[in-house]
């Protein structure tokens, strides 16, 4: 089991920025990608970024050279700087943890959902 815990959410004026921050405890060295997601109200959870074990990261077109996704110390704590937010990220932000585990011959896998943090940017 994983165990996912956002923080770092708020109220803060376009153009400001803010850090979340994701915690996660348990079984973390089976996590092979975390992800940050959002979901607007009335819209679908989209994906806004996600970085992989190997480092490799991706950020939607939407946020990519605003936000920028991390990690410290392994997968202890995944972190999403936002810069120059606008309303439109006005959103819950959820982070998400793919884990795999088991022999080749069995392998197990699951995904992880934290409670979720509030941005809301005001115009």
């Amino acid at each position: 089991q994983v165990q996912l815990a956002e923080s770092g959410g708020g109220l803060v004026q376009s153009g400001g920025s803010l850090r979340l921050s994701c915690a996660a405890s348990g079984r973390i060295s089976s996590i092979e990608r975390v992800g940050w997601y959002r979901q607007a109200p009335g819209k679908q959870r989209e994906l806004v970024a996600v970085i992989t074990s190997g480092g490799t990261t991706n950020h939607a077109d939407s946020v990519r050279g605003r936000f920028t996704i991390s990690r410290e110390n392994g997968w202890r704590t995944v972190y999403l700087q936002m810069n120059s937010l606008k309303p439109e990220d006005t959103a819950v932000y959820y982070c998400n943890a793919f884990s795999r585990w088991g022999p080749v011959e069995r392998t197990y896998e699951a995904e992880y959902w934290g409670q979720g943090t509030q941005v809301t940017v005001s115009s």
